[in-house]
Formats: structure tokens, C-alpha cells, sequence
């Protein structure tokens, strides 16, 4: 009877990003004509997280290699030294262990992130977080959506400022499912 009165402790749970339902894009401002969209193919990482004690952790690992503009041609020139430097950077990293809660849900995920090996403090405003059992995988998965403004020139990448917008905007749409 003791044990039936105890509290339930729940214990971190720690899920592998799906990268095939993982999408790092970004946007900027091109000349003042339009918002360009692009998007990196390849992404690795884990979340954990202790939804009773309202922690968690987040190490995400994008290759810089995988960015998909639309066109070849625009990806080689962002793979090379003026922007993302691909072959001396051939990953960004966000790592954070700090997860802020609004009930819950999180709410937004402060973390060091990690651009041509220069790493700067951003704040992921987290718009949508869902966990559960996941039909096809049969095992819990959590999903979010979660983005940040940066600017390009904190990470050497400030070619073309301003006729192309220092700017950006850095959303990550994650899945991950329970390891």
C-alpha cells in the first residue's frame, strides 16, 4: 500500500533524430525582391528529455555538404569559402542543455550553436512540440519546430551585406524517435 502511494518518477528519455523527417532551413533576403528558402539534407542528433523534471538536452550535427538550394550550381557556391567553407567546416552543431518549459510543452531551447567554427549563444523559439507513440515505428517519438534569427557576419559568412540580407532566419523541423 506504502508503494502505491508514491509519486511516479519519470526518468530522462533519450530519442535519435529521424533525418528523414528532419528539415535544418534557412532563409534570408535577397536583394529586397524576395525571402529565399533553403534546406539541408542530412542531419544526426539525440534529444533528452525529462518532461516530469522539465529538462533536457539537444545535440544536433548538420551536414554542411547536404544544402539544398534547388540548383547545383548555387550549392557548390554556398559550399565554398564565403559561406558554410564545407570542406574546413563539414558540420554545424547546435548542442544545448537548457530547455525552458510554458507547462508541459517546450517552449523555447537555449544552446551554443556552431557555424564555420564559430560558436555563438542562440535561443530556439520552440513553436510546436508534440511527444507520443509513433504508428509506423512503434516506439515513442517527439517531434517540434523550432527557429532563430542570426546573423550571417557573426559567423564569417557576410558576403554580399547587405544586398543580401546579414539576416537570417534558422528553422530546424525535428523528429526523433525514442532509442
Amino acid at each position: 500500500a506504502i508503494s502505491l502511494s508514491l509519486p511516479a518518477f519519470a526518468a530522462p528519455e533519450t530519442f535519435v533524430i529521424d533525418n528523414s523527417h528532419t528539415y535544418p532551413s534557412f532563409s534570408y533576403t535577397h536583394m529586397g525582391f524576395s525571402t529565399q528558402q533553403s534546406k539541408f539534407d542530412k542531419t544526426t542528433g539525440k534529444v533528452t528529455i525529462d518532461r516530469a523534471a522539465k529538462t533536457g538536452s539537444l545535440d544536433v550535427s548538420i551536414d554542411t555538404k547536404s544544402v539544398n538550394t534547388g540548383s547545383d550550381v548555387f550549392n557548390g557556391h554556398l559550399k565554398g569559402e564565403d559561406f558554410f567553407n564545407a570542406e574546413k567546416f563539414p558540420v554545424i552543431t547546435f548542442k544545448s542543455n537548457k530547455f525552458k518549459f510554458d507547462g508541459d510543452k517546450v517552449a523555447s531551447i537555449d544552446g551554443d550553436l556552431t557555424i564555420k567554427g564559430i560558436t555563438k549563444p542562440v535561443t530556439l523559439a520552440v513553436s510546436s512540440f508534440n511527444c507520443g507513440p509513433h504508428p509506423f515505428a512503434k516506439k515513442d517519438a517527439c517531434g517540434a519546430n523550432a527557429s532563430t534569427k542570426i546573423k550571417r557576419a557573426e559567423f564569417n559568412a557576410s558576403k554580399y551585406v547587405p544586398a543580401v540580407s546579414d539576416e537570417v532566419t534558422l528553422s530546424i523541423v525535428v523528429e526523433a524517435i525514442k532509442g
